[in-house]
């Protein structure tokens, strides 16, 4: 048998879906054998297809989120050092709240809905002592948790 993509390869291999001749340069591994190119079809994973949907539910999820923790993080009267430690727990908590709103979906457009809802949270948690929002423990903090965030949603 010859592949029919490359007429001068000869070939044994045959795809485990329609039967054409495939070689190895044309073959493409799938869970369930060697299929052709037509046959494999290469889609997008699943994790990755986020919907216009996913992305008004993770907004409004990381907002209400970012709100919540920029409150009490606001109370919390710890800084210096802590605070770093501090914005990677309210990281973690809105990568993990978006993440698990829509059903562990992945994607670039996702981390910066967290890193936005991040920012809010840093804003929300400093409006009663703007000073320490330029500080170098602040913008730390700040960075660690946006890091923590885009980790959560990669």
């Amino acid at each position: 048998m010859r592949c029919p993509d490359h007429p001068g390869v000869e070939t044994n291999l045959a795809c485990g879906r329609c039967g054409r001749p495939i070689c190895p340069q044309c073959m493409v591994e799938t869970p369930v054998g060697m299929r052709c190119p037509t046959c494999a079809r290469k889609r997008r994973l699943p994790t990755y297809d986020v919907s216009p949907r996913h992305y008004l539910i993770a907004s409004g999820v990381g907002l209400a989120v970012a709100a919540a923790c920029g409150i009490i993080w606001a109370f919390i009267p710890l800084g210096g050092f802590f605070s770093i430690l501090i914005a990677l727990a309210v990281g973690l908590a809105i990568g993990e709240a978006v993440s698990r709103s829509i059903n562990r979906k992945q994607g670039i457009g996702l981390q910066v809905i967290g890193g936005a809802a991040m920012v809010a949270s840093y804003a929300i948690s400093n409006l009663h002592h703007m000073a320490y929002a330029a500080s170098l423990y602040g913008l730390l903090a700040l960075a660690a948790g946006i890091v923590v965030v885009v980790l959560r949603l990669r």
